[in-house]
Protein backbone atom coordinates (compact mmCIF):
# COMPACT_ATOMS: atom_id res chain seq x y z
CA UNK A 1 0.00 0.00 0.00
CA UNK A 2 1.35 3.40 -1.02
CA UNK A 3 1.39 6.16 1.17
CA UNK A 4 -0.86 9.12 0.21
CA UNK A 5 1.44 12.38 -1.39
CA UNK A 6 1.06 15.77 -1.43
CA UNK A 7 3.34 17.07 -3.60
CA UNK A 8 6.49 15.45 -5.68
CA UNK A 9 9.51 14.88 -4.45
CA UNK A 10 12.20 17.43 -5.43
CA UNK A 11 11.18 20.65 -5.62
CA UNK A 12 14.15 22.69 -6.91
CA UNK A 13 17.50 21.53 -8.72
CA UNK A 14 20.37 23.07 -9.80
CA UNK A 15 22.78 22.01 -12.13
CA UNK A 16 26.61 23.24 -11.45
CA UNK A 17 28.82 24.03 -14.63
CA UNK A 18 32.14 25.61 -15.16
CA UNK A 19 31.33 27.92 -18.17
CA UNK A 20 28.09 29.46 -17.24
CA UNK A 21 28.05 31.02 -21.22
CA UNK A 22 28.41 27.59 -22.91
CA UNK A 23 26.15 25.80 -21.10
CA UNK A 24 23.32 28.10 -21.04
CA UNK A 25 24.05 27.91 -25.03
CA UNK A 26 23.79 24.26 -24.56
CA UNK A 27 20.64 24.16 -22.42
CA UNK A 28 18.65 27.10 -24.81
CA UNK A 29 19.50 25.53 -27.82
CA UNK A 30 18.37 21.41 -26.67
CA UNK A 31 15.35 22.67 -25.05
CA UNK A 32 14.66 25.89 -27.43
CA UNK A 33 13.99 27.79 -24.33
CA UNK A 34 15.78 31.30 -22.98
CA UNK A 35 17.17 30.71 -19.48
CA UNK A 36 16.87 34.04 -17.18
CA UNK A 37 19.22 35.68 -14.50
CA UNK A 38 18.24 34.63 -10.73
CA UNK A 39 19.22 36.70 -8.03
CA UNK A 40 21.12 34.52 -5.49
CA UNK A 41 20.69 35.18 -1.73
CA UNK A 42 23.78 36.47 -0.29
CA UNK A 43 24.41 33.14 2.10
CA UNK A 44 27.56 34.18 3.80
CA UNK A 45 29.69 31.18 1.50
CA UNK A 46 31.16 31.99 -1.87
CA UNK A 47 28.97 33.91 -4.62
CA UNK A 48 26.65 31.94 -6.93
CA UNK A 49 25.52 32.96 -10.39
CA UNK A 50 22.56 31.52 -11.19
CA UNK A 51 20.40 31.41 -14.74
CA UNK A 52 16.96 30.07 -14.24
CA UNK A 53 14.96 27.61 -16.49
CA UNK A 54 11.34 28.62 -17.65
CA UNK A 55 8.98 28.30 -14.57
CA UNK A 56 5.56 28.16 -13.30
CA UNK A 57 5.75 28.10 -10.00
CA UNK A 58 1.72 26.87 -9.64
CA UNK A 59 2.77 23.88 -12.02
CA UNK A 60 3.53 20.65 -10.77
CA UNK A 61 7.08 19.46 -11.17
CA UNK A 62 10.43 20.91 -10.23
CA UNK A 63 12.14 24.46 -11.16
CA UNK A 64 15.40 24.67 -11.19
CA UNK A 65 18.96 26.86 -12.72
CA UNK A 66 22.11 26.45 -14.09
CA UNK A 67 24.60 27.68 -11.36
CA UNK A 68 28.34 28.73 -11.38
CA UNK A 69 29.89 28.81 -7.75
CA UNK A 70 33.18 28.45 -6.34
CA UNK A 71 34.51 24.56 -5.14
CA UNK A 72 31.62 23.09 -6.54
CA UNK A 73 32.48 21.18 -9.68
CA UNK A 74 30.23 19.78 -12.30
CA UNK A 75 30.50 15.85 -13.96
CA UNK A 76 29.28 12.76 -13.54
CA UNK A 77 28.94 10.27 -10.94
CA UNK A 78 26.33 12.20 -9.26
CA UNK A 79 22.41 13.21 -9.10
CA UNK A 80 20.64 12.22 -12.41
CA UNK A 81 17.51 14.64 -13.61
CA UNK A 82 15.57 13.90 -16.18
CA UNK A 83 13.73 16.42 -18.14
CA UNK A 84 10.48 16.11 -19.28
CA UNK A 85 9.84 16.18 -23.39
CA UNK A 86 7.64 15.68 -25.83
CA UNK A 87 9.74 13.17 -27.49
CA UNK A 88 13.30 12.42 -26.19
CA UNK A 89 14.88 11.72 -29.48
CA UNK A 90 14.15 14.90 -30.66
CA UNK A 91 15.79 16.34 -27.83
CA UNK A 92 18.59 14.59 -27.55
CA UNK A 93 19.43 15.10 -31.04
CA UNK A 94 19.42 19.02 -30.30
CA UNK A 95 21.79 18.25 -27.37
CA UNK A 96 24.38 16.89 -29.77
CA UNK A 97 23.93 19.38 -32.46
CA UNK A 98 24.51 21.82 -29.38
CA UNK A 99 27.74 20.54 -28.55
CA UNK A 100 26.89 17.32 -26.09
CA UNK A 101 26.94 13.61 -26.56
CA UNK A 102 24.78 11.11 -27.16
CA UNK A 103 25.34 8.28 -24.15
CA UNK A 104 22.30 6.35 -24.39
CA UNK A 105 20.09 6.76 -27.62
CA UNK A 106 16.19 6.72 -26.73
CA UNK A 107 14.85 3.71 -25.55
CA UNK A 108 12.08 2.02 -23.92
CA UNK A 109 11.47 2.03 -20.23
CA UNK A 110 8.05 -0.06 -20.42
CA UNK A 111 5.05 1.49 -19.28
CA UNK A 112 6.66 4.51 -18.13
CA UNK A 113 7.90 5.40 -21.74
CA UNK A 114 11.25 6.40 -23.00
CA UNK A 115 14.44 7.93 -21.77
CA UNK A 116 17.35 9.16 -23.47
CA UNK A 117 20.86 10.11 -21.65
CA UNK A 118 23.16 13.59 -23.18
CA UNK A 119 26.27 14.87 -21.64
CA UNK A 120 26.08 18.55 -21.41
CA UNK A 121 29.20 20.87 -22.64
CA UNK A 122 30.30 20.76 -18.80
CA UNK A 123 30.29 16.84 -18.47
CA UNK A 124 27.05 16.59 -16.50
CA UNK A 125 25.06 13.66 -17.87
CA UNK A 126 21.35 14.27 -17.45
CA UNK A 127 18.45 12.28 -18.62
CA UNK A 128 15.15 13.09 -20.80
CA UNK A 129 11.91 11.35 -20.44
CA UNK A 130 9.05 11.35 -22.87
CA UNK A 131 5.85 8.90 -23.11
CA UNK A 132 6.41 8.29 -26.64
Amino acid sequence: MSEAVSHNPVGWFEIYVDDLDRAVAFYEATFGVTLESLDAPDTGGPPVTMKTFPMAMEASGAAGALAKMEGVRPGPGGTLIYFSCEDCAIEAARAAEAGGTVQQEKMAIGQYGHIALVKDTEGNLIGLHSQK
